[in-house]
């Protein structure tokens, strides 16, 4: 006899949340980067200060920069003992996250966002939380490790920035993507630069323990916004499980199960631009302090200041000059004049000797941060509205196996390479953007207009 309840196989639509107001995913990520990006160098400096407390250590360095002395031992131990305290911390967080971001990513294709943003953000406030605990209580530094394994578990950043960057493919339309997504991007960039300015000026004026408190501060503020005001992009939200494997299957089946409305080649192929370009991004990060310090630059702390903030504003000019381009040129041109201004800010680091120099590598690289959201809203649209929260997070997993990547590849060639030519990793770095920018353009040639594209909604 039939019942009046649902069929089994249909599930049941989701009762959205009562929110105060339906505010946009970019406060989130800006509160949630400047959060990151204040706690980032402090916790590194406080197990430098840790580390030299334990053994006995009181040195510093030159004002220089530039010292010829031999190292010394005690030093090269505090060194090393921070250096494999900061790759616990980030090979712990990497392995947990690359279960559980691709898990909450392709869950939230169902379930909605905002219970993925609010996850996230609690993960973002346990690991704050526990690094004040560790600060004011002096607590034995491994604390730092469980903090972002918890982290981890709940998503990450990578799972929030998978949440907001499907967030906005449900509301942007394939003519505003690209924007919305280079939008996204420089509000993590503000607040990286914001953070990076006021973090080393507070830590000097009042030690460590303030800033990690307004780090907590600023996510419970977060995490308060996530549940109450966010305005839930996905159109119908239902009830979802969440411990299953077909969530992981929904990833793989977006690269292997083939399907008239997408390229599998065009998604895995992008993804590899995407891989190769985010590998060079962090790879130069990651020794340009290093570069700048020694000689023969011997940058002192003002200038790496400036550096940094230099580092920063490429996600404002980028955003500025992608709405200018855009009204001539395709988003791929775009992508390719970027990969363009980027190798050759890349040139002129391997050779740079002089401080003018080294600023004019910087101001090449002004493009430079517009191919990254050009990949993701074409592989965005290479997907159904239903697959743009496991897109996202295979995205997310992409990012951080690139971040891995780079720190292996140009942390190791940095010193091998300091004996013949010491600018030689930016060279490898300019390289391999010639892989991206090959790719770019021979899918745009393949596809001219893929954006002009209609797929079929899911049924």
């Amino acid at each position: 006899m039939e019942g009046s309840a649902s069929p089994p196989d249909k599930p049941r639509v989701r009762p959205a949340a009562a929110v105060l107001c339906r505010g946009p995913v970019e406060p989130l990520v800006f509160l949630a980067n400047f959060a990151l990006v204040l706690q980032g160098p402090l916790t590194t400096q406080y197990l430098w200060h840790r580390f030299s407390a334990d053994l006995g250590y009181n040195g510093t360095r030159q004002r220089g920069g530039c010292s010829n002395r031999s190292a010394d031992p005690t030093m090269q131990e505090v060194e090393t003992l921070t250096s494999h305290w900061t790759l616990y911390m980030n090979v712990g967080g990497f392995l947990v996250g690359l279960f559980s971001s691709t898990l909450l990513g392709a869950w939230s294709d169902g379930v909605g966002r905002r219970p993925l943003l609010v996850l996230a953000s609690l993960g973002l406030l346990l690991q704050a939380l526990v690094s004040v605990f560790v600060v004011q209580l002096q607590l034995h530094v491994g604390y730092f490790v469980l903090g972002r394994i918890l982290c981890a578990l709940l998503g990450d950043f990578g799972g929030l920035l998978a949440a907001s960057f499907a967030s906005v493919a449900d509301v942007s339309s394939s003519r505003s993507r690209t924007f919305r997504m280079a939008l996204l991007e420089a509000s993590i960039g503000v607040a990286g630069m914001l953070a990076s300015l006021l973090g080393g000026h507070w830590l000097r004026a009042q030690g460590y323990a303030n800033p990690f408190w307004l780090a907590l501060a600023l996510l419970i503020a977060m995490t308060l916004y996530a549940a109450f005001c966010f305005g839930e992009t996905l159109k119908e939200p239902k009830s979802t499980r969440l411990f299953t494997f077909r969530h992981h299957r929904s990833i793989v089946q977006l690269y292997v199960a083939p399907a008239p409305e997408k390229s599998r080649k065009h998604l895995a192929l992008y993804s590899l631009a995407i891989f190769v370009v985010i590998t060079v991004h962090f790879g130069a990060q990651d020794i340009l302090t290093l570069y700048e310090l020694s000689t023969p630059l011997c940058w002192d702390s003002k200038l790496i200041g400036y550096g940094s903030a230099a580092q920063h504003l490429p996600y404002l000019t980028s955003l500025l000059v992608l709405k200018l381009l855009q009204h001539c040129l395709a988003d791929a041109w775009v992508a390719e004049i970027g990969l363009a201004f980027n190798i050759l800010g890349m040139v002129v680091f391997a050779f740079a000797t002089i401080t003018p120099l080294m600023f004019t590598g910087y101001g090449l690289l002004f493009l430079s941060l517009v191919i990254t959201p050009v990949i993701r809203a074409k592989l965005s649209k290479l997907v159904r509205e239903t697959e743009q929260g496991a897109l996202f997070s295979a995205v997310a997993c992409v990012n951080n196996l690139a971040m891995l990547t780079a720190s292996g590849i140009f942390n190791s060639l940095y010193p091998a390479t300091l004996n013949f030519m010491k600018g030689f990793p930016f060279l490898l770095g300019a390289g391999l953007l010639l892989i991206p920018a090959v790719l770019i353009g021979m899918l745009e040639k393949a596809v001219p207009h893929p954006e002009f594209q209609q797929f079929p909604q899911s049924p």
